[in-house]
């Protein structure tokens, strides 16, 4: 093949759709980036997050998560309809696997926003998932980012952070680390767009497969 018709092939080659996860530890600012990513109109699907635990006082069901009751899941699990799930500090969250096919199915990137211990198990499960992880500038920052949810006993709140240095020894699972720092969320979401840029000018595609 002469390098005109090669550069020909390769323009018109389909772009695969990416399985994108955004994971880190609790408080590092995952809802806040993917709020920012869809005010900016990107042209992505944006995976809804099963749950049983109750809304917090600003969330809506079927925009922040769905809302389940314990045996509404249960019953998602025994009919195999979730991607993954797992308990994260006494209560179920898990990604409906219908809704991860139907959007790559059109062509759309997929963003997924979950725990590290669910990005353990997408990588498992989709070895070409994209699995970016989010982190503060340091422990201190984060820390004080749980406090001002004031969402957290003192008692959870230490048992988020033992979790948190547990989860970044689970750091080499990713592909990509981004800091995302007090007040510069912009930043943030300009580096992670950047990287599914890169990545979807890769030579070599990744290939998702459920």
């Amino acid at each position: 093949m002469d390098t005109e018709s090669a550069v020909a092939t390769l323009s018109l080659q389909p772009r695969n759709p990416l399985l994108i996860v955004i994971s880190g530890p609790s408080g590092v600012g995952k809802d806040s980036v993917l709020e920012m990513m869809k005010a900016r109109g990107l042209p992505f699907h944006f995976v809804i997050t099963a749950t049983t635990r109750a809304p917090r006082p600003d969330e809506v069901d079927g925009v922040d998560y769905f809302f389940l009751s314990q045996d509404e899941f249960a019953k998602m699990i025994d009919e195999g309809e979730l991607l993954e799930y797992a308990v994260v500090y006494q209560d179920y969250k898990g990604i409906p696997k219908s809704q991860v096919r139907e959007a790559l199915a059109s062509g759309k990137n997929v963003i997924m926003r979950i725990d590290v211990q669910g990005a353990e198990t997408v990588r498992e499960l989709v070895e070409d998932a994209l699995l970016i992880f989010l982190t503060p500038q340091n422990e201190e920052e984060l820390i004080n980012r749980l406090k001002k949810r004031n969402t957290e006993t003192s008692e959870s709140l230490k048992l988020r952070i033992a979790t948190t240095r547990q989860e970044y020894k689970k750091i080499e699972l990713f592909d990509y680390v981004v800091v995302n720092r007090d007040d510069r969320l912009d930043e943030t979401v300009d580096t992670i767009e950047a990287i599914i840029q890169a990545e979807q000018h890769r030579v070599h595609q990744r290939v998702v497969n459920l």
